[in-house]
Order: C-alpha cells, then sequence, then structure tokens
C-alpha cells in the first residue's frame, strides 16, 4: 500500500491514495489552516470507521441478515499532552434492515473488533482502548 502527501501551502496539504484518490487536508485557522478539509487526526479516525464498518457490513451479509444501512458513528479522547494520541474511541454502530437477527449483529461487531479490523486492533496494540456498541433499527422506522 502506498499514499502520497504533497504540501500545498500553510497547513494544507493534498493527500493522493495508492489507489488514486485524492483529498485536501487543512488545519485549523488557529494554526494557519482555511478549513479546507479534514484534519489528519481526523482521517485516522474515519478510516477506523471505515474498517470497521467494512467488516460489519461484509459480516453481515454473509450472514444472509438483509441489512440495508450501516451507520458507525465514532468519538475519540485525545491525550492532553503532545503528542495528543487517542486515550479511547467508542463506535456505534446503527444497523438498519429487515429482520435483523441481534446475535448476528453482536457476532458480526465482535468480530469486526477482534480479528478482522487492522485499523481497530492496531490502535487497541497502541494503547488505545476501543469500544463498540450497536443498536438495530427495523426498516421503516426512524433514524
Amino acid at each position: 500500500m502506498k499514499a502520497r502527501v504533497k504540501w500545498v501551502e500553510d497547513v494544507m496539504f493534498v493527500t493522493e491514495s495508492g489507489s488514486g484518490h485524492s483529498m485536501v487536508v487543512d488545519g485549523a485557522p488557529e494554526y494557519g489552516g482555511r478549513n479546507m478539509g479534514p484534519r489528519p487526526m481526523e482521517l485516522l479516525l474515519m478510516g477506523l470507521g471505515g474498517c470497521t464498518s467494512f467488516d460489519v457490513v461484509t459480516i453481515l451479509k454473509k450472514a444472509r441478515q438483509d441489512v440495508t444501512s450501516c451507520v458507525a458513528e465514532l468519538s475519540a479522547e485525545r491525550a492532553d499532552a503532545v503528542p495528543a494520541v487517542f486515550t479511547r474511541i467508542h463506535v456505534h454502530f446503527v444497523v438498519k434492515g429487515r429482520g435483523l437477527k441481534e446475535a448476528q449483529v453482536k457476532k458480526a461487531v465482535d468480530l469486526s473488533s477482534d480479528k478482522y479490523c487492522s485499523a481497530s486492533i492496531m490502535l487497541g496494540q497502541a494503547g488505545v482502548v476501543i469500544t463498540h456498541d450497536f443498536e438495530i433499527v427495523e426498516e421503516g422506522e426512524a433514524k
């Protein structure tokens, strides 16, 4: 896997993934940025959310669950001192579908957390406390 990050100006960078996708990364105005893109640590948190969501949806589909939506809502705490590393991350899944079985959703979340999500496991090995929970919304209900 490869990536390229090119400095544009001030604290703005253009990132390019090995698969050819680009994104602007920028800092907050108080650090010289213009708020033109996510912060690097936000990208890390979003990457974790994408990684674990990929697993959960894939596992549910393999289990023949009729999942129609999966949203991961992540909240993170960071250390007060530099480096301001993540200390805690909570992932709340809102899984929507028809006739979803709670045991299958729990199994998918647990398997992602404990076995498949590389980002989650890597951050956990670095000392970040990562917790997960979920709720199931029946298709046709609000949320």
